[in-house]
């Protein structure tokens, strides 16, 4: 589909972005500006007279919408905008205007544009670009470009070499198109392929001087206006597919309501299509006549996007979060946005040395996307922010696999770490004990080290907030269920720093007394293991805790 008139968008709701305007001088915010609105110039430029895509659609619309808020927060700041669609228009006038779509950015919004009409249907928004055909005596002799809405480019330089079903109608008569001519790609799925770039395949084919047969052997058109056609719209796509153009048809479905609506988007993004498409259009039947038609958004139809695939995003915050081990992992924390249905707040940067690549800080717009469909990740960042301030990580050496073994100043997020661990599955395997639960005592006082609360009774846990009655029962019996583990589930979950296939006996006195030469007798332990497990062993925190437990009468210290 063509892109959106820039200033539409100044209406729209977009979830990816924040609400509250950003914290910075007129300065800053005229710098941020000029820089947005030059990059989105550049764009423009390149897909309106180049043919050429720079950026995604999903992608380009949040950069517009990011810059109507800016403008918004700051009036007056930066440059005035100029025409997004200055240098689109052809030299050729259509025979009658492209009307454009309105956006609906939601379920409510799409609730609403349903209320009250009748004769609904929809449509997959089919990703190609858009053009107006005309046709005299069954035969294509004119091929024009969107270009503004009301001039094009003309590209009927190109018609020799399209496929014979869009040349040649099955019958000879005259006839006016607009429509989308898309890459036929049979079996696409969006939702886990996206859109491919297919779109801008096809206006790089179109805005070159010459093509042959064979490089427009896929294309193929979907018919989304027949301006002086049959008025009731079933008779439409059906008398399109007399004349051999039956997308139209094949893809067209009544709605009476949101839930229908609904239905089809979903269906449409999760299951195979021949093109590639970035959302939904639903239309009344029934429209204007032809030549009241005008370039802009159209009353009669409007467009339901997908959820984003890419999704842009402004940081809030950067945290550090320490592992059990003692890896450090930046947390990009950011307001939220959706991303296929799911609404996102935070991702992993992955790791320090990744981070401080991307060098992202507070301020900066970062792209994410979904790893597998499921995980969030960050593709890159699309511009930096002011930096009044810089985010430092936590400095080398500050954690490592032996640090934190108590909750004092930095160390509680390691410290949980290794509670949460000590209670999971290849721990000591607590029923209903998860990090709420550390917390809850750890801000109660009732921890100082791994293994204070083998010595909670159930007095001491029913006074402590979010613990009592029947769970405060529930948790003494867990921690008594866990005082009865076997040795080797002990020593794991102190976090010993065996293969997981090594057998550990049933003594925490044998282990601690082998020096790196015996460790690495043992198989699957070389010289580097067998110093980790040595360090392990004499460490005076972990030597504490097995006298902690050996005076509790654990199995095996």
């Amino acid at each position: 589909m063509f892109r959106i008139i820039p200033l539409l968008l100044s209406f729209l709701a977009l979830p990816a972005f924040a609400t509250g305007c950003p914290d910075w001088t007129e300065d800053a915010a005229s710098s941020r500006i000029n820089e947005l609105q030059a990059r989105i110039t550049q764009w423009d430029k390149h897909y309106h007279s180049l043919g050429e895509a720079k950026i995604s659609d999903e992608l380009y619309d949040q950069h517009v919408a990011r810059l109507h808020r800016l403008r918004a927060c700051f009036p007056g700041s930066g440059a005035t905008p100029g025409n997004p669609l200055a240098d689109a228009g052809g030299p050729v006038l259509h025979p009658v205007a492209h009307t454009g779509l309105e956006k609906l950015a939601d379920e409510q919004a799409v609730a609403a544009w349903l209320k009250g009409r009748e004769d609904l249907w929809i449509q997959p928004k089919v990703d190609g670009v858009a053009v107006t055909l005309v046709y005299r005596g069954g035969s294509l002799v004119q091929l024009l470009s969107r270009g503004d809405g009301t001039h094009g480019h003309d590209w009927s330089r190109h018609i020799p070499a399209l496929p014979i079903a869009l040349r040649e109608l099955k019958e000879s008569r005259d006839l006016l198109l607009q429509g989308e001519l898309f890459w036929r790609i049979e079996g696409h799925v969006q939702a886990q392929a996206g859109s491919l770039s297919l779109r801008s395949k096809v206006a790089g084919l179109m805005a070159r001087q010459r093509i042959d047969a064979a490089q427009a052997e896929s294309l193929d058109l979907f018919v989304w206006a027949w301006p002086d056609g049959p008025q009731m719209p079933d008779e439409r796509f059906t008398r399109l597919a007399e004349l051999g153009l039956a997308n139209t048809r094949h893809f067209s479905q009544p709605i009476t309501s949101l839930q229908d609506a609904a239905h089809w988007r979903q269906q449409w993004y999760r299951t195979a299509l021949p093109f590639a498409s970035d959302g939904v259009v639903v239309q009344q039947g029934r429209r204007p006549p032809g030549e009241r038609w005008q370039a802009g958004s159209s009353h009669w139809r409007a467009a339901w996007k997908y959820p984003f695939a890419q999704a842009l995003a402004e940081v809030r915050s950067v945290d550090f979060r320490v592992g059990r081990t003692g890896r450090v992992t930046p947390v990009v924390q950011f307001d939220a946005v959706r991303l296929d249905d799911r609404l996102v707040r935070q991702v992993s940067a992955g790791s320090l040395q990744r981070w401080q690549e991307l060098d992202i800080q507070p301020g900066d717009q970062i792209v994410l996307s979904l790893a597998g469909m499921t995980i969030p990740r960050i593709d890159s960042v699309e511009q930096r922010g002011p930096r009044l301030s810089r985010v430092q990580p936590p400095a080398a050496g500050s954690y490592h696999a032996l640090s934190c073994w108590q909750p004092t100043t930095g160390c509680q997020g390691q410290f949980l770490e290794r509670l949460d661990w000590l209670a999971g599955k290849r721990g000591l395997n607590m029923a209903g004990v998860g990090p709420g639960t550390w917390r809850k005592l750890l801000d109660d006082g009732r921890l100082d080290s791994l293994v204070d609360w083998i010595e909670l009774q159930p007095h001491d846990l029913q006074g402590i907030e979010g613990i009592a009655g029947r769970s405060s029962q529930k948790l003494h019996q867990s921690f008594q269920l866990a005082r009865a583990q076997p040795f080797p589930r002990w020593a794991r979950a102190l976090g010993v720093p065996a293969p997981a296939q090594l057998e550990l006996g049933n003594s925490w006195a044998a282990l601690a007394e082998r020096d790196t030469a015996q460790w690495k007798q043992e198989p699957g332990v070389g010289p580097t293991r067998a110093a980790q497990l040595v360090a392990y062993f004499q460490h005076p925190q972990v030597r504490s805790l097995a006298a902690r437990l050996g005076e509790a009468a654990i199995e095996g210290f």
